[in-house]
């Protein structure tokens, strides 16, 4: 346990104003080198340490990369994955399956290319997972992420999925080596992957699977691409937004007895296998399926968007560039903006925003965020939630509100005073009682706080200082 000795924050002025909070904690976990804390900063003398609402606002539409569900899988609940939980870091198969398949949640970081064995092996992926690359680095190559009936709360993010393409067999009807392939769960968001040489579907949403989103991604080089259906239900609701489809031959993607599809902003080009007069084609609303195409682009496709005679069909608002075959609509289908805000793109920068952003994004997985009391109730949970010899960058983000707690932190670094946002431990004056970890070896740069003194050394004693300060009385 770590204690401020006389580094106290300073007496701030009379009232910090609405959605601005003073927070005491902010330099205890910069300082031991955990990643970051935001959006507190380290105090300085003669300044205040603050969190405002500007600083914690959500993302902004114009972020694409951002760590939100939205669509059908931001709906009766959301979609957070392993949000509260640990976050690990996998290189291994054996890894990988290990934290999947754990009852408890988990944020797993892909560094590196997995490559599954034997051929076509499935990895099971449970509840309450979020399973993302770090970087672009992040591969599962000849393997299957497989999500069982039941399986609910998953966000699948940033990795390369490739290679279980068996040579010769294009039409894959002897294997069912799937990219990733759910049944029957809900609460799915699949965003900013890539699908390369699948065998078969690179996506397959089946069997009745609930409030999904599939959002930048790149589907490229398959026959069988992205599939909704395989049941005589009509339960599924799903969103598809910018994703790139190159490359690729049928299922762009194809949704039988969907309650719900929502297209919008989707890219598709470079058709494989045009001479098939039948089965090239691009987004197909089939069964019962209700449907609606918003601001999407087709470039040189063939059957860019057909319906069943029992299905319904609304496009409106997408380029159709030297396309060719069935261009059908009929029906009213349903009006997205009943369930969920969103703001499309125009049609027009569907291929440069769509080329630019989807697919692996070095940006993600590289800092994992954890959010206070959003993700974790409290600062200790979030800081207990990094696991030992995590190499990768935490930012601890705390909301709007004034923490009150007292925060144990395993050392992990032989020198962990080194380096304090500028200060040396000697001005910060910072002192170390009982920590413990595998870096927690005393030596002469780590001043240790005697018993005696720590017996009625308190957080809130050295912050009453001689003057009383106490900023959280206000709020008894």
């Amino acid at each position: 346990m770590t204690h401020f000795l006389s580094k106290r924050l300073p007496k701030p002025r009379p009232g910090p104003g609405p959605g601005r909070v003073l927070v005491t904690v902010a330099a205890l976990v910069a300082a031991l080198g955990l990643g970051a804390l935001t959006p507190a900063e380290a105090a300085t003398e003669g300044s205040s340490v603050t969190v405002s609402e500007a600083d914690v606002s959500t993302s902004s539409a114009t972020d694409r990369s951002a760590g939100t569900a939205h669509g059908f899988a931001s709906l009766e609940g959301g979609t957070t994955g392993g949000a509260g939980g640990k976050v690990v870091t996998v290189t291994t198969q054996a890894d990988l399956e290990r934290y999947a398949t754990a009852e408890e949640p988990y944020v797993i970081r892909v560094a590196g290319a997995i490559k599954a064995e034997p051929f076509g092996a499935n990895i099971a992926v449970a509840s309450d997972k979020t399973v993302i690359g770090v970087g672009t680095a992040g591969e599962l190559v000849q393997g299957e992420l497989h999500l069982a009936p039941g399986t609910h709360n998953v966000i699948i993010r940033n990795l390369t999925i490739r290679d279980s393409y068996v040579e010769g067999d294009w039409d894959c009807k002897d294997t069912d080596f799937d990219g990733i392939q759910m049944d029957t769960a809900h609460h799915v968001w699949i965003d900013h992957n890539r699908f390369s040489r699948i065998c078969d579907g690179q996506l397959d949403i089946r069997k009745d699977s609930e409030y999904v989103t599939v959002s930048y991604n790149r589907f490229e080089n398959n026959n069988k691409t992205f599939g909704i259906g395989w049941t005589p239900n009509v339960k599924t609701q799903i969103t598809v937004d910018h994703n790139w489809f190159r490359g690729t031959k049928q299922r762009n993607p194809s949704a039988d007895n969907c309650a719900y599809a929502h297209l919008y902003n989707n890219y598709m080009t470079a058709q494989a296998d045009p001479g098939d007069p039948v089965w090239t084609y691009g987004n197909w609303s089939r069964g019962a399926t209700r449907m609606v195409i918003e601001n999407s682009y087709y470039d040189g496709v063939q059957h860019p968007y057909q319906a069943d005679t029992t299905a319904e069909l609304v496009q409106r608002g997408s380029i159709l560039r030297n396309t060719t075959g069935r261009h059908e609509e009929w029906g009213a289908a349903f009006e997205p903006r009943d369930f969920y805000a969103y703001r499309p793109d125009p049609a027009a920068a569907v291929p440069g925003l769509v080329s630019r952003f989807s697919g692996p994004r070095e940006e993600l997985g590289g800092n994992t965020v954890l959010n206070v009391p959003g993700d974790h109730p409290t600062l200790q949970a979030a800081v207990d939630a990094v696991p030992d010899g995590n190499d990768g960058t935490i930012t601890i983000r705390l909301a709007p509100g004034t923490y009150r707690e007292q925060v144990r932190i395993a050392a992990a670094k032989s020198s962990p005073w080194t380096d304090m946002s500028g200060f040396s431990w000697r001005d910060a004056r910072f002192a170390e009682y009982r920590t413990y970890g595998p870096g927690a070896t005393i030596t002469a740069d780590r001043p240790q706080l005697p018993d005696a003194d720590a017996a009625t050394h308190t957080v809130t004693d050295h912050l009453a200082g001689t003057d009383g300060w106490a900023p959280h009385a206000r709020h008894h």
